[in-house]
């Protein structure tokens, strides 16, 4: 199951904050900030999608997630190689040091990555 573009911001903002009342939530975003009923729904959307869960402090929920950042990410790299690239890293290694205009420190920094990579393995 995927989460929409709106969901996604509002999961970025909890993961970051590994645990938050909806107040915390909404102070975290930027201006202008979205009405409360707006992130009532999404985390309610959220929790029934099973990406986040909360606990009753009192009268207030505090939400956390049940998915970890890098496994929801992780999942849609794979798809988007999978998808898009005929199931080839190396397809899509290509496109995105191509076409994303990345500078000659960036693709040194890639290449000690790769090169990190092949030496553990």
């Amino acid at each position: 199951m995927q989460l929409s573009k709106t969901e996604e911001e509002l999961m970025n903002l909890l993961w970051k904050q590994k645990k938050a009342f909806m107040k915390d939530l909404l102070e975290a975003y930027p201006e202008p900030k979205p009405a409360s009923t707006t992130v009532a729904t999404l985390l309610k959307r959220m929790t029934e999608k099973g990406f986040v869960a909360y606990v009753m402090q009192g009268r207030s929920r505090e939400y956390y997630p049940l998915v970890k950042k890098k496994d929801y990410f992780s999942k849609h790299v794979n798809g988007l190689i999978r998808n898009f690239f005929n199931n080839s890293p190396g397809q899509f290694a290509s496109f995105f040091t191509q076409e994303t205009n990345l500078s000659i420190e960036e693709l040194e920094n890639l290449k000690k990555l790769i090169d990190s990579e092949i030496k553990k393995r």
